[in-house]
């Protein structure tokens, strides 16, 4: 296992422990718990649009020197 991976697995179910605790009574826990998923939700619909809209993502602005042919 990856240690990526790893990382996600606990990074998940430690949000899903808090919102177990925020469901349990610890109301203050509520409110920074949403943030996560309406930022994702804003992200996941962002990238829904743009891409019903036919819009190409930006290039990048800059170029590497290794990338550059030999001359």
């Amino acid at each position: 296992m990856s240690v990526r991976r790893a990382t996600l697995i606990v990074g998940v179910l430690f949000y899903v422990v808090l919102w177990v605790l925020a469901l349990n009574g610890a109301t203050s826990l509520v409110e920074p718990l949403i943030v996560p998923l309406v930022l994702a939700a804003m992200i996941a619909l962002g990238v829904a649009f743009t891409r019903f809209m036919g819009l190409t993502p930006r290039k990048q602005h800059f170029g590497d020197p290794e990338d550059r042919p030999q001359t």
